[in-house]
C-alpha cells in the first residue's frame, strides 16, 4: 500500500547527534482537515522544527508562526493577529517491552530503524492551540467600549447610550 507523503516530515535516518533545524512553509488547506479549512488561517504558516538528537532520544520542538484574520468579539471589526505556537515532543528509541511500565507517557517510542518522523498532526494541533479564546480590539476607534482612543479622549456623557454605560459598569464590576 502506498503511503501519502507527509506534509511536515523530518528525516532522522543518518542524522548526527546535536541540534538540527528544519524550516517549512505551508497553508491551512494543505492539511486537508476540516478544523483548519475555512478558519482564520488564511495566509502562509511558517513552521520551524528543531531536532535535538542524543544517543537514546530525539527531542523535537515545533514552532509555528502565522498571521490570522479574526473579527472582534465586541464590535465585529476585522483584525489581523500574529500567532505563535510551540510544542515539544520527546522521542525515545526502543520497544515498549524494553521499558515496561517505567516509561513516562509524555515520551513517544520510535524504532531505531525509523527513517523519518511525520509531524503533520502535531503541527496542526500546535496551530489550533495557538488560537486565542477571546479576540478583542484594543486600538480600534470603531470599538468604542474598550478602545484606547475612548479612554484617552473620553466620550461626552450625552453621546453615550444607556447600554454602553451599563456595559461599562459591568466591565468595571468584574475587574
Amino acid at each position: 500500500m502506498h503511503k501519502e507523503k507527509a506534509l511536515i516530515e523530518i528525516r532522522i535516518a543518518g542524522l548526527m547527534q546535536g541540534t538540527h533545524a528544519f524550516d517549512f512553509t505551508c497553508r491551512a488547506e494543505n492539511f486537508r482537515d476540516q478544523e483548519l479549512n475555512g478558519t482564520v488561517f488564511t495566509g502562509n504558516i511558517a513552521v520551524t522544527v528543531i531536532a535535538e538528537k542524543a544517543e537514546q532520544e530525539i527531542t523535537v520542538t515545533i514552532r509555528t508562526e502565522t498571521v490570522a484574520d479574526f473579527t472582534c468579539d465586541i464590535c465585529l471589526a476585522p483584525l489581523a493577529r500574529k500567532l505563535k505556537g510551540e510544542f515539544r515532543i520527546p522521542y525515545i528509541y526502543g520497544e515498549a517491552e524494553e521499558y515496561g511500565d517505567n516509561i513516562d507517557e509524555d515520551y513517544r517510542l520510535i524504532d531505531r530503524n525509523t527513517v523519518s518522523i511525520d509531524l503533520t498532526e502535531d503541527v496542526r494541533e500546535t496551530l489550533l492551540l495557538s488560537l486565542p479564546m477571546k479576540v478583542t480590539c484594543t486600538e480600534n476607534p470603531d470599538c468604542r467600549l474598550f478602545s484606547a482612543w475612548d479612554r484617552k479622549t473620553g466620550t461626552p456623557e450625552e453621546d453615550r447610550s444607556t447600554w454602553q454605560e451599563s456595559l461599562e459598569k459591568l466591565k468595571n464590576k468584574y475587574r
